[in-house]
């Protein structure tokens, strides 16, 4: 939440300078809202009441003698998701139609040109699959001993970006069908200044540890060496040079803004290293309990934990660089 508020006024100032809520809401006097990848916190909600409360003051300013619209909100993850959670969490007096919208958001979750802002923040950067070749013995982008790109050979970085370049197309194919001329879309996601080794980022020292770790309990045969090697996360940073060619190439939106941002800019004093592990084994937790034992994940936080402390000079200097990328998108 902290992350995304570090971008707060720039989607107010976004939404203020470039949304013709007139326009929108001249058909049928509603305003549709989604949120990408909304989770089950209250991060999805507050961000959501957040956006519509700058569309209403836009609709006060710009056409003041026309009726308010009505709102709807449309909350998207996957099937799996609580949605049950979610729902009884929001507020009970809220000025907005709410709706869940169970699948994956690489694909058409809506009908043609019902959308009218559309939100993701830290969802994009997961990819919809593990790339194969990593797990292919005879292919170069092989990734023994490692799970993700960090400190990886460069037939697994370029197999990671290819991934996410597909993704990324079907992401913007599926959203162009669905917002309306003139909508708005807004990204938030892990980025990375163009060119910079991921390893120079605090999450690439981590995932470097992770996989060091991992190794240290196939090497002690609390695992085996294949299921280390069969385990590969999928998540990807790109850079704001990576983004604008992808969406220039996909051509349905014009760019308002591509920039990176410090999601930490509000942290003073050096990480609490306990703290961010456990943050990290929330997100992460049903991913590794998929593929290892419950006792082997413990074990292994655990240790990540030990280890981040003998490595906190590369943990402190990773964190300020600016990679929180954030996008603004109009559908043209």
């Amino acid at each position: 939440r902290l992350a995304a508020d570090a971008v707060k006024e720039k989607i107010v100032d976004a939404i203020t300078r470039n949304l013709n809520v007139c326009e929108l809401s001249s058909a049928s006097n509603i305003i549709r809202l989604a949120d990408l990848g909304c989770a089950v916190g209250s991060n999805t909600i507050n961000a959501m009441q957040d956006v519509l409360e700058v569309i209403k003051n836009k609709c006060h300013s710009q056409c003041p003698s026309s009726k308010l619209p009505e709102f709807q909100v449309f909350f998207n993850d996957k099937t799996s998701n609580d949605f049950n959670t979610l729902f009884t969490s929001l507020p009970q007096q809220r000025e907005y139609y709410s709706a869940g919208v169970p699948g994956s958001f690489h694909h058409r979750l809506f009908p043609q040109s019902s959308i009218h802002f559309a939100h993701c923040s830290y969802a994009l950067h997961w990819l919809s699959k593990v790339p194969e070749e990593l797990l292919d013995e005879n292919s170069p982008a092989w990734n023994k001993g490692r799970i993700h790109y960090t400190n990886a050979a460069e037939e697994v970085v370029n197999a990671y970006a290819s991934q996410f370049a597909k993704d990324m197309e079907n992401f913007l194919n599926a959203r162009a069908e669905e917002i309306v001329s003139g909508g708005m879309m807004v990204i938030i996601m892990p980025g990375i200044p163009y060119g910079m080794p991921y390893s120079h980022l605090t999450n690439g020292v981590m995932y470097d540890l992770m996989a060091t770790i991992f190794m240290e309990l196939a090497n002690e045969q609390l695992i085996t060496e294949a299921e280390l090697d069969s385990f590969n996360l999928p998540i990807y940073s790109a850079s704001s040079e990576e983004m604008v060619k992808l969406v220039d190439k996909n051509g349905h939106f014009s760019i308002k803004t591509v920039e990176l941002t410090n999601p930490t800019s509000w942290l003073e004093g050096p990480i609490d290293i306990k703290a961010w592990t456990m943050h990290v084994r929330a997100a992460m937790e049903a991913m590794f309990s998929k593929h290892f034992r419950i006792e082997i994940i413990d074990e292994m936080f655990n240790r990540l934990i030990r280890r981040l402390f003998e490595f906190s000079d590369k943990v402190e200097s990773g964190y300020k660089e600016k990679t929180q990328l954030f996008v603004i998108l109009m559908r043209k």
